[in-house]
């Protein structure tokens, strides 16, 4: 299966790492994975901030890009969501203000082959226990765009479940959002500040060492607060773990 890694602007910038454990993590699965080095920014960041037009060249190089693979992995449930949600809007709306469907063509070809990694894990590649090995005790943090947009459901649980020695401990609060909400916190500051201290106190409360979530942007929020509250807990991408071994474990 010859598969493409979308690593996205925020894990290119600040967490590589998280792409070398998705390389590693399907390659040991047998999935053939390359890294397409012409990807940019699918342009989420600026739709949601309300330059919806100004995210149309950046959506048409993302096909151009990865339309000819068989499926495109990306470790970002946001990503995922603005391919797979937000991609056929943009088509429909430039159809309707008499622009043709071009857009929509160019599009379509990506939309249903875009995949967020726990959900190819268990609905493409059909596993759960990948081979990970973890000893320590986890809660699982299931940001927005996972939850709501994408329906992951039970998905990075059951993954996560299946990890040897991983002590998995439900997070109180689990559905709320964390207040990152990209430039939401920019926005609102003191909103999003309050969320995410809720959140990490929720998480705190479990006795966890490790808060593991699927998307690196809401990790980075919640471990600013966790450094400014000085708790004793880190973020850790889920990737991180399921790539994990006993022969190569992670810290």
């Amino acid at each position: 299966m010859r598969v493409a890694l979308f690593l996205t602007c925020v894990n290119d910038t600040l967490y590589p790492d998280t792409g070398r454990a998705v390389v590693k993590l399907l390659t040991r699965l047998g999935v053939d994975v390359d890294f397409p080095t012409a990807q940019t920014c699918c342009g989420q960041a600026h739709y949601n901030t309300g330059y919806r037009h100004e995210a149309e060249p950046l959506a048409r190089h993302f096909s151009d890009v990865f339309r000819d693979y068989e499926a495109i992995v990306t470790p970002s449930g946001s990503c995922a969501a603005m391919v797979r949600e937000l991609y056929p809007r943009m088509g429909a709306r430039a159809r309707s203000e008499g622009r043709g469907d071009t857009l929509e063509r160019v599009l379509a070809p990506v939309v249903p082959k875009t995949y967020e990694l726990t959900e190819f894990l268990v609905d493409v590649l059909g596993v759960t226990d990948v081979g990970a090995y973890y000893p320590h005790r986890v809660t699982y943090h299931p940001t927005c765009h996972g939850l709501r947009a994408l329906g992951l459901g039970d998905r990075p649980r059951r993954l996560l479940r299946a990890v040897k020695g991983l002590e998995l401990v439900e997070l109180p609060g689990a559905e709320e959002c964390c207040g990152f909400g990209g430039t939401f916190s920019v926005k609102n500051p003191d909103v999003s500040a309050a969320m995410g201290a809720d959140k990490v106190r929720n998480a705190e409360s479990t006795g966890a060492r490790v808060l593991c979530a699927g998307d690196n942007s809401c990790l980075m929020h919640l471990g600013g607060i966790m450094t400014r509250l000085g708790v004793g807990m880190r973020p850790v991408h889920i990737a991180e773990i399921l790539a994990s071994t006993e022969e190569a474990p992670s810290a």
